[in-house]
């Protein structure tokens, strides 16, 4: 599916590609609106109109402002993020895939729409950043990977060849953005959320894992760990010992 003589770099997203969907969804459509009633005394009902409010900045800066959200609200977003923090994880072989690139040697850059306080969250939880050459946050160049100001705006800081450039992500609008601007490699992610269904993304090939898009060369055993069908590896996720054949 890629030809990674012709890749010098990749680009990946975080919520969604590398890491599941699960926490923020259910911290923006549950967690968020039940505390800030309860912490500001209001009716129950407040709730669907404060999802509504949240849904209406979809694909603004604001949409994935921590800081915005905590001053709108009057509450300390941060704070109410930790509360749940147990639910930030990788999606699937996302740790495999990034181990294989790390030996692989593209150059491999974080392009999200995460402000900093999120990635300041999150990182540390995943480890991600021991496999990231570069983090680029839309919140730092003023303007959300929707936007084709982003990708410009990204080439000055962090320069790559659209033609020889891999990027990954979930979300539609966004990659429609990146082939506007002319990366020619673009995957997208089949159930960013694992508690929800899959997505179609249209005119993208959408990935189940990480897997499928690797070197057919590379060791078998390998390609069966990062598929999820080595029962070591299996169980090494799971913290226990391998099942035995009954």
């Amino acid at each position: 599916m890629i030809d990674w003589c012709a890749i010098d770099t990749v680009l990946l997203d975080m919520d969604g590609t590398l890491l599941d969907l699960h926490f923020d969804s259910h911290f923006w459509l549950e967690h968020l609106p039940r505390r800030y009633v309860e912490l500001h005394r209001l009716d129950k009902a407040t709730q669907e109109a404060l999802r509504a409010r949240i849904i209406r900045e979809k694909g603004t800066l604001n949409w994935y402002s921590l800081a915005y959200w905590s001053r709108e609200l009057g509450v300390d977003v941060v704070a109410l993020k930790r509360e749940i923090q147990h639910l930030i994880g990788l999606r699937s072989d996302a740790l495999d895939f990034l181990k294989w690139l790390k030996q692989a040697h593209p150059r491999v850059v974080l392009a999200t729409n995460a402000d900093r306080e999120s990635l300041e969250l999150k990182l540390p939880i995943t480890g991600l950043e021991s496999y990231l050459d570069a983090i680029v946050s839309s919140a730092d160049l003023g303007v959300p990977k929707e936007a084709q100001a982003f990708w410009f705006a990204m080439q000055e800081v962090e320069p790559f060849d659209p033609s020889r450039t891999l990027f990954i992500d979930d979300n539609l609008d966004v990659l429609e953005s990146a082939r506007e601007y002319g990366i020619r490699h673009l995957l997208g992610i089949k159930q960013p959320d694992s508690t929800r269904p899959e997505k179609e993304l249209k005119e993208f090939i959408a990935l189940d894992r990480f897997a499928a898009i690797l070197p057919e060369t590379l060791p078998a055993e390998a390609r069966r760990e990062m598929s999820g069908d080595d029962p070591t590896a299996v169980a090494a996720r799971k913290g226990g010992q391998p099942e035995r054949s009954r």
